[in-house]
């Protein structure tokens, strides 16, 4: 039972919460603290939100220091993507429910703590016979990846792609979701220990060719093609030399589109690539589609995702971690502790 009414005639409160704050911009593992805030009050249009899972992104340490062009102003609750179960209503929200599934869509500033207080229509209801984890990840990753599949380049059944930066989550869902369309892909991988390994799990998930960035040192790239024909449409997160391996893989007129710069190094292109290959550079920023778009629009595809998910056609390795662990979490976030899946919050 729920320790106050679901839906409050009058004034009523959210339970105090317990939250990552960060007071300044800086290094994410010296500022982050876990603190208490108190109870919030909830008007007629609010919604209490009991958090169940929230997942570290990239863009939330970035928000945190200070170099992502859009961040909360400090003191901030960290995380931006997460997923939580109705503890309350306003008295006049009527679409939703105690014991329902949310996210907030568009994603918004705060989901690192274990209650929440939006606005309704700032939340989208999710089917609740899934894991939470994919609830809480579905929106900057999965939704990135194919919207960068539909919004470049029309692709059909046949037709191949190439990513750098296979292993990450939009990387794993580019290759599952180009499966699923009949839509070919080589991916590439950095050098590392177990790379055999990665390379059958990349497979598993539909990959039709995983190189390692060594592999790949060579003029005449059409060798690795195999029975490929060259891609249309290439992807990169990571940039300096992987994102050359990209553009060398691409076809006449092709298009690659950058979604990261995990390397910290510049793109460089040969002027070869502009000229005799007419060579297309676009970028993606999932802010700005969700921006530009309407939310009718992004809830279908959302719900679309999470279906494939509950079919089985769509999964990614991540870690769930009890939010007591956050700084361990973090940790392993900043990559500080290795190389780890993605790390999820559960609260």
């Amino acid at each position: 039972m729920h320790s106050f009414y679901s839906a409050c005639s009058s004034s009523c409160m959210s339970p105090p919460s317990k939250a990552v704050i960060y007071e300044q911009q800086g290094q994410p593992d010296q500022l982050t603290r876990v603190v208490d805030l108190p109870a919030v009050e909830l008007k007629d249009n609010d919604v209490c939100i009991k958090m169940l899972a929230a997942p570290i992104n990239p863009s939330d340490i970035n928000k945190i220091e200070g170099v992502y062009p859009v961040r909360p102003p400090v003191p901030a609750v960290g995380g931006y993507e997460g997923v939580g179960e109705i503890y309350a209503l306003g008295s006049a929200v009527r679409n939703l429910s105690v014991g329902d599934w949310v996210i907030p869509l568009p994603p918004s500033f705060g989901t690192w703590q274990t209650y929440v207080v939006k606005e309704a229509n700032a939340l989208h209801k999710v089917r609740k016979d899934i894991p939470m984890e994919y609830a809480a990840t579905v929106t900057a990753n999965p939704l990135t990846a194919l919207l960068m599949m539909e919004d470049f380049v029309k692709l059909t059944s046949g037709d191949v792609i190439v990513q750098n930066g296979a292993t990450s989550m939009v990387g794993q869902s580019i290759i599952q979701l180009a499966r699923i369309r009949g839509i070919r892909s080589i991916n590439i991988i950095r050098d590392r220990i177990g790379a055999e390994d990665v390379k059958n799990r990349l497979k598993n998930l539909g990959a039709d060719e995983v190189f390692t960035e060594s592999q790949l040192e060579v003029k005449n790239m059409k060798s690795f093609l195999g029975n490929l024909s060259e891609p249309v449409l290439g992807f990169n997160c990571i940039g300096g030399n992987a994102a050359s391996l990209v553009l060398k893989f691409l076809r006449q007129g092709g298009t690659m589109v950058t979604y990261g710069g995990m390397s910290k190094k510049p793109i460089t292109v040969s002027t070869s690539f502009f000229i005799f290959k007419d060579l297309s550079l676009r970028g993606f920023w999932l802010h700005n589609w969700l921006t530009s778009h309407r939310a009718y629009q992004y809830r279908v595809i959302i719900d679309y995702l999470l279906d494939l998910v509950h079919e089985g056609k769509l999964k990614y390795e991540m870690d769930l971690v009890p939010f007591q662990d956050f700084h361990r979490a973090l940790d392993k976030a900043l990559g500080k502790l290795g190389n780890h899946p993605k790390q999820v919050l559960k609260f």
